[in-house]
């Protein structure tokens, strides 16, 4: 026997005992029973909680630390409010010409937001950020913005300010006095980002919520998903249904803890970049999609639109679904229930992608 057929023998019996050694280690992991594991820190000025399955405490605490510390990693990059992020940094370079590279986090939540900002018209429009200062002045005092202050606002405002190099990767803010804000996608791309950073851990049974925007990976052991509850308009914070929900998203946004009353009008906290004010509408919108980062911005951008033309927009995409809940009156009068005087319209998927509990 020559020494090329001996080492053939010798690899394949070696290929042979990894294999062995693989399927025992699987083995092995699976007999291993998982324990439930909860966390909770207060990140980007709300609560992130990470739910997820796990061998034991130490791989649990490893997984959820640096799951933490990618949430506050993007914080750094994304916030609004910290003047040193990157996205501040970028802010203060609006009308001066000059083209920024961007790290690749910023790039992507910005791309994203360029093309929903087109495909809604600017429902969803992250240059939005002069008016939201104005705007939480207002809720502050409860007193309307002036025309004027109004007025110097909406010149800093539209996402055809925002010009993005897909080659170079840099943004170019191009009117002064722009201020980005990214309250309506952030949120969602850092739950989507701390779910990957689990499964990279190994941990595929998970579940991020960044108080209301939701992630989920694999379902609980001997269940079909994770069990959320949907609480819109008119439930005096009741669920008004519960829904299995796994390897998707699901996003709640609307007016039902926040707004303000000023002249005896209710104003939501989402503004409407045409007006500067918050919206007047009542309204809750719950989105489903594959990634939380979708489903927040559309969350944001229906309630801008409605019922009537969010599910419009609804409806050319796949894999997405909508509910909305309004009051008779304040858009279209059709719905598919109605409670408490207020109706409840959903896409055709939505049930599909998120199957109702029955039973609860």
């Amino acid at each position: 026997m020559n020494s090329l057929t001996i080492r053939s023998l010798w690899k394949a019996t070696l290929a042979a005992l990894l294999v062995v050694i693989s399927w025992h280690q699987a083995i092995a992991t699976e007999d291993v029973p998982l324990k439930r594991f909860e966390f909770t820190q207060v990140q980007m000025g709300m609560d992130f909680k990470v739910t997820f399955y796990a061998t034991d405490q130490a791989v649990a605490n490893r997984a959820a630390d640096e799951a933490y510390a990618r949430i506050r990693e993007l914080n750094a990059c994304l916030s609004d409010y910290d003047p040193d992020s990157e996205l501040s940094r970028l802010s203060k370079t609006a009308g001066s010409g000059r083209a920024i590279s961007v790290s690749t986090d910023l790039w992507h939540v910005l791309a994203a937001s360029q093309r929903l900002a087109a495909e809604t018209a600017g429902a969803f429009d992250v240059t939005v950020g002069p008016m939201v200062r104005l705007w939480r002045r207002a809720r502050r005092e409860r007193e309307l913005p002036t025309a004027e202050r109004l007025a110097m606002a909406r010149q800093a405002v539209g996402h055809r300010f925002i010009e993005l190099d897909d080659v170079k990767r840099t943004a170019t803010l191009t009117q002064p006095g722009m201020r980005l804000d990214l309250g309506g996608i952030a949120a969602g791309f850092a739950a989507d980002e701390a779910l990957a950073v689990l499964a990279e851990h190994g941990i595929g049974r998970a579940l991020v919520d960044a108080s209301g925007d939701i992630v989920a990976g694999d379902p609980p052991p001997d269940e079909p998903g994770w069990k959320i509850g949907i609480a819109p308009q008119g439930e005096a914070g009741r669920p008004s249904r519960y829904v299995w929900l796994a390897n998707r998203a699901i996003s709640t946004s609307g007016d039902a803890y926040q707004f303000v009353e000023i002249g005896g009008i209710r104003y939501s906290h989402i503004v409407d970049s045409q007006t500067g004010l918050g919206l007047t509408a009542s309204r809750a919108v719950v989105v489903v999609a594959p990634k939380c980062m979708m489903a927040d911005s559309l969350a944001t951008a229906l309630c801008v639109l409605g019922a009537g033309r969010g599910l419009a927009l609804i409806e050319k995409r796949q894999d997405v679904a909508a509910l909305f809940v309004e009051r008779p009156g304040d858009n279209d009068e059709s719905a598919t229930d109605k409670h408490e005087n207020w109706h409840t319209r959903i896409s055709p998927d939505f049930d599909k992608l998120v199957p109702t509990l029955t039973g609860r």
